[in-house]
């Protein structure tokens, strides 16, 4: 939370005309400044603030990587950037990031700054309830998975006769899971950054894996699910959305492969012709 002393002399200002201003509504405001990124996580860690109003005018993009650290750490806080300068870029950038509104300092009165500082605190209620609302659906589909795994009606595992692989070859299972995550890994920066993964190829490489243990639905829905356990934990709720959205497309997909190799399996299967010798009568 940088800022130019001039431009922190300016929101003192406008915030003390608030009694003046139609959108204030009796309320009271507390600025509270801070010079370097350190300092200002530190205030506030240890006090309650309402708003932070976070400076866009550091040079080589420090500030949105600053942006970025103070979103996940304080996700519950709506956060406002400002700037003196026009830079399209950088604004949509910032809210990209997770900013709830952005100021221009230039041209700036008290009933603007007011406007945007309660929008943001309106916008950030907002997400937080519709995050709310998302982390209870995803709750209900991890169950609705596990419910899935212990459904033992798989027609390949009765097929088969097989039990998990979580059970029977753990440490595969393992490595399985792994392989799973990387490529859930890869979906997201295939989506974010346009880079060119060939996910689909990888998935059929993993699908041909598992059709090789006799893997049953049971066990790619597992995988699926402990997977996204294991990328859920300590990420922002935002990422472990995205990390669902993605994963349902991947578990689908991973389907598909591998219903494909079981009918190319009994395809192959039901084309064995056996040729036999038989001795002629003498």
């Amino acid at each position: 939370m940088s800022h130019h002393s001039a431009v922190v002399r300016l929101i003192q200002k406008l915030l003390s005309q608030a009694d003046d201003c139609s959108l204030a509504q009796d309320i009271s405001f507390t600025l509270t400044c801070s010079k370097t990124l350190e300092e200002g996580l530190n205030q506030l860690s240890k006090e309650i603030f309402n708003v932070i109003l976070f400076d866009l005018m550091i040079s080589n993009g420090e500030d949105v990587k600053t942006l970025n650290q103070l979103r996940e750490q304080f996700p519950q806080l709506p956060i406002i950037v400002y700037t003196d300068k026009t830079n399209e870029n950088l604004i949509i950038q910032a809210l990209q990031l997770g900013a709830d509104g952005h100021l221009r300092t230039e041209h700036l009165d008290c009933n603007l700054l007011i406007y945007q500082i309660r929008i943001a605190i309106e916008r950030r209620n907002h997400i937080i309830k519709l995050e709310q609302i998302q982390s209870r659906q995803q709750e209900l589909e991890f169950i609705e998975l596990e419910e899935i795994i212990e459904t033992n009606t798989s027609i390949t595992a009765r097929m088969f006769g097989a039990e998990l692989l979580r059970q029977s070859v753990p440490e595969l299972f393992g490595e399985l899971v792994q392989t799973y995550g990387n490529l859930l890994d890869l979906a997201l920066e295939k989506k974010a950054y346009k880079v060119d993964y060939d996910i689909s190829e990888q998935l059929r490489t993993l699908a041909n894996k598992l059709g090789f243990l006799k893997a049953s639905p049971r066990d790619v829905v597992e995988i699926h699910t402990i997977t996204l356990k294991e990328k859920n934990q300590d990420v922002t709720l935002a990422k472990a959305q995205a990390y669902v959205s993605e994963g349902r497309i991947m578990v689908l997909e991973l389907m598909g492969h591998l219903a494909s190799f079981y009918r190319k399996y009994y395809i192959g299967l039901s084309n064995i012709h056996l040729a036999t010798k038989t001795n002629p009568r003498s």
